[in-house]
């Protein structure tokens, strides 16, 4: 049982520490009131919630403009070093751009940009 001592005594430290956050928590917590919605979206009165849910149909938009969004990304630094590098650059950007290609012919193919 000696070589189990230090063991039982870390537990109970870590116990005893996880106990006093917790309590420490509860003690410092704000009281929480529900959220009261005000005007959004220009003055108009809202007619949904301002933390409500998207419709599905919105992910996929979401997905091809991140798509768009990493092309740009990666393509500001690969114009300041095309010059630098040369044609391994154009061969490599050129790459990248179709297998974005293929993602959104993809995603056109399975509906994602059809909106009815």
């Amino acid at each position: 049982m000696n070589a189990w001592q230090p063991i039982l005594v870390l537990l109970g430290v870590v116990g005893a520490g996880l106990a006093a956050l917790h309590g420490l928590g509860l003690w410092l917590a704000a009281v929480r009131t529900p959220l009261e919605t005000g005007p959004f979206a220009g003055g108009l009165k809202p007619g949904e919630h301002a933390v409500s849910r998207f419709h599905v149909r919105w992910y996929p938009v979401t997905m091809i403009f991140l798509a768009f969004d990493m092309e740009m990304l990666f393509m500001y630094p690969w114009v300041k070093v095309v010059s630098e590098v040369g044609t391994t650059a154009v061969v490599e950007m050129f790459l990248f751009l179709g297998i974005l290609f293929a993602a959104v012919a993809y995603a056109w193919r399975e509906g994602a940009l059809r909106w009815t």
